[in-house]
């Protein structure tokens, strides 16, 4: 099947779109994942709504294929009075306690199974991104958002923690753009050069490794 490239900053050609065969794989994986996680989800929407008020799913404009917006659906994990960033940092008080929970073990992206059945979103690739931040992203670093994001990829599960940034003299925000997007995006090209179905298990696999064990994946270098 034949797609529309797009040619990186420094040179590099990659596909827009996603193969029948990886989409396929998204529908199976997606479609199967959320009846089996049906009780998971069950208890994660209870805990969330005990949680403090507010809605159990929180849903945000995000940036999908060809810049286009879409709403990313994730559970909740803020408190609905907190005012800041869009890019939270290590111990940051807009998150619940049974939030820290999810963040950590990820359990909040769940929802995203749902973006990805729809088309918005694919199971790896790059991080979907909010309008805010992808108009301020750096201009060497703008290609990745004409790409379908996804709910895992090789810089989410390398570079999890980077954002994790402490400290209140900082601006996170322009930190991350300036530091960790042009890192997140440079790993995530090791995978989005040739995104086959293999290398999209590849991805799954770490992912599933990093959750169950905590050991970061390390792409590699040179």
């Amino acid at each position: 099947m034949t797609f529309e490239t797009y040619r990186t900053a420094g040179g590099t050609t990659i596909p827009r779109g996603v193969s029948s065969g990886r989409r396929a794989l998204d529908v199976v994986v997606a479609g199967s994942a959320l009846v089996l996680l049906s009780p998971l989800l069950l208890l994660l929407a209870v805990v969330v709504r005990l949680s403090g008020p507010g809605p159990v799913v929180f849903r945000q404009r995000r940036i999908t294929t060809g810049g286009r917006e879409f709403t990313i659906y994730k559970f909740r994990t803020m408190r609905t009075d907190g005012v800041g960033p869009s890019v939270t940092r290590s111990g940051d008080a807009r998150v619940t306690r049974p939030g820290r929970f999810m963040r950590r073990t990820s359990l909040d992206e769940l929802p995203q199974l749902v973006n990805v059945l729809r088309g918005e979103m694919t199971l790896v690739g790059p991080r979907p991104e909010t309008p805010d931040l992808a108009a301020r992203y750096p201009a060497e670093a703008q290609w990745v958002l004409e790409l379908t994001p996804g709910v895992t990829g090789p810089a989410q599960i390398s570079m999890r923690d980077d954002v994790a940034l402490q400290g209140s003299d900082v601006d996170v925000e322009s930190w991350y753009l300036g530091n960790v997007v042009p890192r997140r995006v440079a790993v995530d090209l090791t995978f989005l050069a040739r995104p086959t179905v293999a290398a999209t298990v590849g991805v799954l696999a770490r992912t599933a490794r990093y959750l169950v064990t905590g050991r970061r994946w390390v792409p590699p270098t040179g």
